[in-house]
C-alpha cells in the first residue's frame, strides 16, 4: 500500500504544479499602456456603445484630428480583430502551464479454460516529457504573449496614423474642391466675357474656343477633385468603422497652418534613437528573435529525448490476488534523432534574425526618408507663403489697377486671378503634404514628434474673402463689363 501511495504522489505532483490560470483581461491592460505610453487615448476602447457615446459627446460638431483617430481606436473592427488575438496567445500561456492528462487503460482477459477467473489489468500512464519540458514550454509561451501584445500595440498605433493621414487627406480634398469651384467660375467668367467680346466682333473664335475649353478643362478638374473628396470621405468612414449610410458626420473646414521655421522639428538623430526604442513592431520582432534562439538552444538539448511515460499499473491474478507497480516507456531515438526538429528551429532563429536586421534597415531608412519629406513639404508650404503667393496677390493687384486705367485687357486680369487660383492650389497641397510627411514620421518614429502640439493650432489662413462650400477662402470672382466700342483683341471672326 506505502508503494501505491508513493507512485500516486509522484504522478499527482507534477499535475498539481502545473497547474495555472488564464492571464488577466486577456493582456488588454498592457497594450494600453504601451499605446499611451506613445501618446495615444485609449480610454475608451473596447467599451460597449463607447462609438456612439463619443458622437454624442462631440454633438454634431467638426471632427478634428483627434476626434477621429479616437473614433477609429473605438470602433474599428479590424483594430478589435487584432485584440482578439490577445485571448489565443493567452490560451497558449494557460496550456503552456499544465501538463496533459494522465491515460487511464484497462484490459479484461478472458481465459480459455472452464471456470478460470478473468484477468483485469489497469493502468494510468502520465507523460513524464511534459514534466521535463513545462518550465521552458511557460516560459516560451509567456514570452509569444508579451510579443503579441506588442504586436497589437504597434497595430493600434499603424490605425491612428492612418486614421489622421485620412483626415488630413480629408480636409484637403474639401478645400481643394472649393478651390477648383473657384477656378471654375473665374474660367466661366472668361469664357462668357470671350462670348460677349465675340458677339461684338472683338475677340476672334479661336479665342473662344480657347476660353471655353479652360472651362471645359476646369469643370474636369472640379470633377476629379469631387470624386477624390468622396474617396477620402469613404476611407475615413472606413477607418472609423462605420459603414456607408453612417456618415452623419463632418470634419474641420481647414488644414493647420504648417510652422514656419524648421525648429519645430525634432534633428534627425534624436528621430532615429527614438525609433530604436519606441517601435512597438521592432519590439515585437526583438522578442521574436530572441524566443526563437532560445527554442533553438533547447531543441538542440533535448534532441534525443523522445517520449517518456511513466506510471503505474495493477494487475488482479487468476488466484484473486493483485499485483501493482511502476511502468515506464521511453521512445528510443533510433530512427529519429531529433535532427530536424534541430535543423527547423535552427532555420526559425536565422527566419527571425534576418527579419529583424531587415526591419531595422527598413525603419532608419523609412525615418530618413520621412523626416526629409517632412522638410521638403514645409520649404515649399513656406515658399508658396513668403513669395509665390504675395507675388500672385500683387501682379492681380497691378494688373487690376492698370485695367482701370485701360492698359491692360479683361483677360489679362482673369488670367492673372487664374495664376493667383494655381498659387493658392499649390500652396494647399504643400500643406496638406507637410502633416500627411508629420503623420508617417511619427508612424516611423513608433510615437508623437517633440512639439506637434505646438503647430496644429493654426488655421490655415489664406488671405481671400468669402468661404464658399465649407472650404477654404475663395476670392470672388470679378466679371468686367467689355469696354464700350471694342477695344480689346482686334482680330475679327
Amino acid at each position: 500500500m506505502n508503494q501505491r501511495i508513493l507512485l500516486a504522489a509522484v504522478l499527482a505532483a507534477p499535475v498539481i504544479a502545473g497547474c495555472a490560470s488564464l492571464p488577466a483581461d486577456n493582456g488588454r491592460d498592457r497594450v494600453m499602456t504601451l499605446v499611451r505610453e506613445r501618446g495615444l487615448d485609449v480610454s475608451q476602447s473596447g467599451a460597449a456603445g463607447a462609438a456612439p457615446a463619443l458622437l454624442a459627446e462631440l454633438n454634431g460638431k467638426p471632427l478634428g484630428a483627434n476626434d477621429v483617430v479616437r473614433l477609429a481606436l473605438i470602433n474599428n473592427p479590424k483594430l478589435k480583430a487584432e485584440y482578439a488575438r490577445l485571448g489565443f496567445a493567452a490560451a497558449d500561456v494557460y496550456d503552456a502551464g499544465r501538463l496533459s492528462n494522465p491515460v487511464f487503460s484497462a484490459a479484461v482477459l478472458y481465459p480459455d479454460v472452464s471456470g478460470a477467473v478473468s484477468q483485469v489489468t489497469l493502468g494510468l500512464v502520465q507523460s513524464f516529457t511534459d514534466v521535463l519540458l513545462l518550465r521552458s514550454r511557460g516560459k516560451f509561451a509567456r514570452g509569444e504573449f508579451e510579443r503579441v501584445q506588442q504586436s497589437v500595440g504597434a497595430a493600434t498605433v499603424n490605425l491612428a496614423a492612418d486614421a489622421e493621414a485620412a483626415y488630413f487627406r480629408l480636409v484637403g480634398a474639401l478645400q481643394l474642391r472649393a478651390l477648383r469651384v473657384a477656378i471654375v467660375t473665374a474660367a466661366q467668367a472668361s469664357a462668357d466675357l470671350a462670348q460677349r467680346f465675340f458677339d461684338a466682333g472683338n475677340v476672334s473664335r479661336l479665342e473662344l474656343a480657347l476660353e471655353q475649353a479652360a472651362v471645359a478643362q476646369a469643370r474636369l478638374e472640379a470633377m476629379g477633385a469631387d470624386a477624390e473628396v468622396t474617396g477620402a470621405r469613404t476611407a475615413l468612414n472606413h477607418l472609423m468603422g462605420f459603414a456607408a449610410d453612417e456618415q452623419d458626420w463632418q470634419v474641420t473646414a481647414e488644414l493647420p497652418a504648417a510652422p514656419e521655421a524648421p525648429s519645430s522639428d525634432a534633428a534627425l538623430p534624436d528621430l532615429l534613437a527614438r525609433a530604436k526604442t519606441s517601435r512597438l513592431d521592432l519590439a515585437a520582432a526583438r522578442a521574436r528573435s530572441d524566443l526563437t534562439a532560445k527554442a533553438f538552444g533547447v531543441t538542440q538539448r533535448t534532441r534525443l529525448l523522445g517520449e517518456l511515460d511513466v506510471g503505474v499499473e495493477t494487475e488482479r491474478g487468476t488466484d484473486g490476488s493483485r499485483i501493482t507497480g511502476p511502468t515506464l516507456a521511453l521512445a528510443l531515438p533510433i530512427f529519429n534523432a531529433g535532427k530536424g526538429r534541430a535543423a527547423r528551429a535552427e532555420a526559425q532563429w536565422r527566419n527571425a534574425e534576418s527579419e529583424l536586421q531587415a526591419l531595422e534597415i527598413e525603419i532608419s531608412n523609412a525615418v530618413r526618408r520621412a523626416h526629409a519629406d517632412v522638410g521638403a513639404a514645409r520649404g515649399r508650404a513656406e515658399h508658396y507663403r513668403q513669395t509665390l503667393i504675395p507675388l500672385r496677390e500683387a501682379i492681380v493687384a497691378r494688373t487690376q489697377e492698370d485695367v482701370n486705367y485701360m492698359l491692360r485687357g479683361q483677360f489679362e486680369l482673369l488670367v492673372a486671378k487664374q495664376q493667383e487660383y494655381a498659387a493658392y492650389h499649390g500652396y494647399i497641397e504643400a500643406v496638406r503634404d507637410y502633416w500627411l510627411a508629420r503623420v508617417q514620421l511619427a508612424r516611423e518614429v513608433g510615437g508623437p514628434l517633440p512639439a506637434s502640439g505646438a503647430v496644429v493650432s493654426a488655421p490655415l489662413a489664406l488671405p481671400l474673402p468669402g468661404v464658399p462650400d465649407g472650404g477654404v477662402p475663395i476670392p470672388a470672382t470679378n466679371d468686367p463689363a467689355p469696354p464700350p466700342g471694342g477695344h480689346e483683341h482686334g482680330d475679327k471672326p
